[in-house]
C-alpha cells in the first residue's frame, strides 16, 4: 500500500497576512495560501506529551504531506486547517531526508479556549 492511499485528509495552509497599525500592534488576518493539500493526521498520545514535558491544554498533531516547492516553504508563521480545526504549526523537518518525499508537519491546537 503506497503512501498516496494514507494520505486521506484534506488540509488548507493559511498565512498570517496582518498588519502594523498606527500604535504599533500588529492585526491578525488570515488568508488562504495556496490549494487544499492530502494529508496523512497523527494525533499524539498523552503518554508522548507527558514524557516531553508538555503540560498545557493542547492537542498535538502531526500532519504528513508530500515534499513539494509548495509544501518545503510552510513554516510556523502559517496555520493548518483540517475539518473544521486550526493548528498552529510549532515545527517542520522533512520525513526521508535527502529523497524530499514527505515533509512533516508537528501542530499544536488549543483544547482549553
Amino acid at each position: 500500500m503506497g503512501i498516496a492511499s494514507k494520505l486521506d485528509r484534506k488540509v488548507q495552509f493559511q498565512r498570517n497576512v496582518g498588519t502594523v497599525d498606527a500604535f504599533g500592534g500588529v492585526t491578525e488576518e488570515w488568508e488562504d495560501h495556496g490549494d487544499l493539500i492530502c494529508a496523512l493526521r497523527q494525533d499524539i498520545s498523552d503518554g508522548e506529551k507527558w514524557r516531553a514535558g508538555e503540560v498545557a491544554a493542547s492537542a498535538t498533531t502531526r500532519f504528513h504531506v508530500r515534499s513539494s516547492a509548495f509544501t518545503r516553504d510552510i513554516d510556523p508563521r502559517d496555520r493548518v486547517l483540517c475539518e473544521g480545526e486550526t493548528f498552529e504549526i510549532t515545527g517542520t523537518k522533512q520525513v526521508h531526508p535527502g529523497r524530499r518525499q514527505l515533509i512533516e508537519l508537528t501542530c499544536a491546537r488549543r483544547t482549553d479556549v
